[in-house]
């Protein structure tokens, strides 16, 4: 820049010695940085690149803005906690996400193994001062991973999420075959399967007992439905013990949550548009799976307007009678020291906490107990503890310690999956205690009194 060439006597031009008039204007003299070395430019804008995401249903580039990468969700993070790994830490998981948002990365076995460790559970929610929707953008990640995934877990989750959940008739018959096929199952996956059968099918309809408050429609979804039909007999006991009419609509499918955590999306909007024909005109909407619950809850962001209005009528079985009030049981379910566990889609999704202690603080001689680290995950989350068994079984055992640590006479778990995945760490410890749902304990206080 302005350097002399070789053997010319005197200053370079444009110097103050020069021979250049100053009036002579800038357009006379060499112009500045115009023989840059290449590559080197001046600062200004660059051009962004084009998204990287594969399929449809990518995480919202708005969603993405909100996280400011604090760093304030990462101790309240399970996987975390456990690895102190940053990819495995909300904020290290929207930074990957960002990266492919704007044209950085691929979605690729790394982008997928950091989705796949997410446990959906929804606790970085809980402290997000900039209140960023993970459930929602890891949902819609995975949806991009999924390809990704080895041909025969893709093959086994389109079984299962696609084909056997939106059917009702092809859940009670793998339901039924259930037994046959526990002897040949991995030791772990057997311990998980639940024993039992359903029992006879659920009454279309039960009317209150006095003056009824209303009519309410339950959800009877797939797992809950299959393994655990007697929590839905409870829950039909209860309500109409409280003046409830209870309708149980016959054309209604699985919700669509597990899909939609893990990926097919696609299918969770089908389940979901059947299950807005079935529930369409139902006062209320009533969920005793908390995973159940928090899903519908969201239906908005499924379908939209229609989605929405149906998530609005919508209610967790505890939430409605704390909100209305319960004629409190005059019996003992049978157990007095109790352990409750708060479900993820519980606690987070729904912020239901408060409502299940205060309905049991009703129960005479009932005490409800806080297990130690209560709001940490459990490690079932939907097909994490199949999916994911070195993280889903410490989880596991954390959780069951903490809860033998109570000596309790019986444990209180409001979803199907945590049920499941407590009765197994128990049962590892080489304990023997009933895990009931709240709405059980209740229904065995009102029988009690009864005689």
């Amino acid at each position: 820049m302005g350097a002399r060439e070789p053997g010319a006597s005197g200053p370079p031009a444009g110097s103050p010695g020069g021979s250049r008039e100053p009036s002579a204007g800038l357009s006379s003299g060499p112009i500045l940085g115009a023989e840059l070395p290449p590559g080197v430019r001046f600062v200004g804008p660059e051009e962004t690149p084009a998204p990287r995401w594969p399929l449809p249903d990518a995480p919202a580039d708005d969603d993405i803005a909100t996280c400011v990468a604090c760093g304030l969700c990462l101790p309240h993070c399970p996987t975390y906690r456990l690895t102190g790994d940053e990819t495995a830490s909300p904020r290290g998981r929207i930074a990957a996400m960002r990266a492919v948002a704007e044209g950085r990365a691929d979605v690729d076995l790394a982008f997928r193994s950091y989705m796949d460790l997410c446990l959906a559970c929804r606790a970085c929610e809980d402290v997000c001062p900039s209140h960023v929707p993970f459930g929602r953008m890891i949902e819609r990640a995975r949806v991009q991973a999924e390809p990704l995934q080895p041909p025969g877990v893709r093959a086994l989750k389109r079984l299962g999420l696609e084909v056997v959940l939106p059917r009702p008739r092809l859940v009670a018959l793998a339901a039924g075959l259930a037994p046959l096929a526990r002897p040949f199952l991995p030791r772990r996956v057997r311990a998980l399967v639940p024993r039992g059968r359903a029992g006879r099918r659920l009454p279309r309809l039960a009317e209150p007992d006095g003056e009824p408050r209303g009519t309410v429609a339950l959800l009877t979804g797939c797992v809950q439905d299959r393994w655990f039909r007697e929590v839905h007999r409870a829950t039909i006991r209860v309500l109409a013990r409280n003046g409830w009419r209870v309708v149980v609509p016959r054309g209604q499918a699985c919700c669509g949550a597990l899909a939609a955590h893990h990926g097919r999306l696609g299918a969770a909007r089908r389940m979901a548009g059947r299950n807005l024909a079935a529930f369409a005109g139902a006062e209320l909407v009533v969920a005793n799976a908390a995973g159940c619950g928090a899903h519908l809850k969201g239906y908005g962001e499924l379908l939209g307007a229609e989605g929405e209005e149906l998530a609005g009528r919508v209610r967790d079985v505890l939430e409605l009678l704390h909100a209305t009030g319960i004629e409190p049981p005059a019996g003992n379910p049978g157990f007095t020291r109790v352990a409750y566990h708060d479900a993820c889609h519980a606690l987070r999704a729904q912020r239901i906490r408060e409502q299940p202690r205060a309905l049991l603080s009703q129960v005479p001689g009932l005490d409800v107990l806080e297990v130690p680290e209560g709001d940490r995950c459990c490690g079932a989350a939907g097909l994490y503890n199949v999916l994911q068994p070195a993280m889903a079984d410490e989880l596991m055992r954390r959780k069951a310690e903490a809860i033998a640590s109570l000596q309790p006479d019986a444990v209180a778990s409001a979803n199907p999956g945590c049920t499941i995945q407590i009765r197994a760490g128990l049962r590892a410890l080489g304990l023997d205690v009933p895990v009931l749902h709240p709405i059980e304990l209740l229904d065995r206080a009102y029988r009690a009194a009864e005689g």
